[in-house]
């Protein structure tokens, strides 16, 4: 039986939402850099809650703070930034990539962005060389916003999970260019240095102003709930969680 599309996952807005040139996303990965450079994000810049996502099935967590809950992936938006950003604090599974992504993409449709934008750290082997951020982005996105950057391609290989589902459609759309940044990221959580030099990229890139000296203290104080995070994602079933995720 087809699963009713009030079933669906997608994202209840509760807010009215600017159309946005960029929709930066950061999913809950290895070393959290991703999401730690958006929750980043949504701490420095201004910011609004505007919506979340509702799957329809039992959470697998709930965050708090300060005793207060709030719903694990979360859209963020500002009209005078053009800037809309989504916070995804729940690790998802790779069975559950496809309704995800037609979630992101129903996202899209409501905020018009002309691009869409991943944070993402990989576990790698790499030396202090390769410290520094990477893209791995369709041909348009490249044009349009790496032409005149020193930021390198990620070398050969593979991505997996929701973010190549996001790539693999992003490769036949001719309206919206899809890029990942990316970067060797370290098991600790959250990795502060993999998430400076994913915000830097997207700085770089996108115009986008952030102060990132307050990162590191900023990543103390949410050390503890990402490192449960982080916790969970060694935790999971490898059938879910590949040991292989992306070379370079």
């Amino acid at each position: 039986m087809a699963m009713d599309d009030r079933q669906r996952p997608h994202f209840e807005l509760t807010a009215t939402v600017p159309d946005v040139e960029t929709l930066v996303v950061g999913f809950t990965e290895y070393g959290l850099a991703g999401l730690t450079a958006v929750d980043y994000l949504t701490d420095q810049l201004p910011l609004s809650e505007v919506g979340y996502l509702d799957d329809s099935g039992p959470p697998t967590i709930t965050p708090f703070d300060e005793g207060t809950p709030r719903h694990h992936t979360r859209v963020y938006a500002s009209g005078p930034l053009s800037l809309a950003v989504v916070v995804a604090e729940r690790f998802v599974p790779l069975q559950s990539t496809g309704s995800i992504a037609d979630a992101i993409e129903d996202l899209c449709a409501a905020v018009s962005p002309s691009n869409l934008t991943v944070l993402s750290g990989v576990p790698v082997a790499h030396g202090p060389e390769d410290h520094v951020p990477f893209y791995i982005a369709t041909e348009d996105y490249q044009e349009r916003f790496l032409a005149d950057t020193s930021i390198a391609p990620m070398g050969t290989g593979f991505v997996d999970g929701v973010t190549a589902d996001l790539l693999a459609r992003g490769i036949d759309d001719d309206e919206r260019p899809v890029g990942v940044f990316t970067t060797p990221a370290h098991p600790q959580a959250p990795d502060a240095e993999a998430a400076i030099r994913l915000l830097d990229a997207l700085s770089r890139t996108h115009g986008i102003d952030i102060d990132t000296e307050p990162l590191a203290a900023f990543a103390a104080t949410v050390e503890a709930q990402y490192r449960a995070l982080a916790e969970r994602i060694d935790a999971a079933d490898e059938d879910a969680t590949p040991d292989d995720r992306m070379y370079m």
